[in-house]
């Protein structure tokens, strides 16, 4: 249980953005050229690891690099400079029906987002009946995901996630995703997934529930690592500089 599953060393994270407000590629050409784009850095030489088995989550106000941070484990982005080094199948809980196709049922997303994170059809197949159950979506699996509510979707994701054989749980702010009886349900699963060896990285501003589900905090600042332990100690100390945060 001490292998490192994800680990990060000196990641930096860099965008490029226009000072006047980009309206057209052929804008953005002319402003290239005459050099007005700014450079946002965003992460700025970030370390992290995550043993297997932890659930580590990180706090920071927004425009701290979190959900960049979160991106970069998920793939979407590729670091400016540093190592993003992942050992294991992960699966992103990232935004409300993020990856869904709106003119696909809930159905026919659940085939789309296990091919994506690796799965056979056959798998994908065998593993319908429980993903579908644990939705609670009922006869709204096969009607097109734009009729759903942000919460469906959401559960839809959730149910996904869970049920795709993933060894890293890299989530954004999306564990309260219906009603309690529902929040309930997926801690029980979160539960389960840890202790069968499961790793989760989350980001939340709910810092009760960060309490009690963390092992260990990483505070995250202007795209520092500015506090990285307990998450008792940790969270007190982001209240301390800031009661507002809570």
């Amino acid at each position: 249980m001490n292998k490192t599953m994800i680990e990060m060393k000196g990641v930096r994270k860099t965008f490029l953005l226009s000072k006047s407000g980009i309206a057209s590629i052929k804008t953005l050409l002319l402003w290239w050229k005459r050099r007005e784009l700014a450079k946002l850095d965003v992460l700025k030489g970030v370390d992290l690891s995550v043993r297997q088995g932890e659930c580590v989550a990180v706090i920071g106000k927004n425009g701290a690099g979190k959900s960049t941070l979160l991106s970069l484990l998920a793939r979407i982005y590729k670091p400016s400079d540093g190592e993003v080094t992942i050992h294991g199948r992960v699966a992103p809980l990232l935004e409300l029906g993020a990856g869904f196709h709106p003119d696909l049922s809930g159905l026919e997303n659940i085939y789309f987002n296990g091919v994506i994170l690796g799965l056979t059809r056959e798998q994908i197949q065998a593993r319908l009946p429980q993903i579908v159950e644990f939705s609670e979506l009922g006869d709204h699996i096969g009607a097109p995901v734009r009729t759903y509510s942000s919460g469906m979707q959401a559960r839809l994701g959730f149910s996904v996630a869970v049920h795709v054989d993933a060894e890293i749980l890299i989530v954004d702010e999306v564990l309260a995703v219906g009603d309690y009886n529902f929040e309930r349900k997926c801690f029980a699963k979160i539960d389960e997934f840890r202790k069968a060896g499961g790793t989760i990285l989350l980001v939340s501003h709910q810092l009760e529930l960060v309490k009690k589900i963390a092992d260990r905090v990483v505070w995250l600042k202007n795209g520092i690592v500015v506090q990285d332990g307990s998450a008792d100690e940790v969270v007190a100390a982001y209240l301390a500089e800031d009661p507002a945060n809570n």
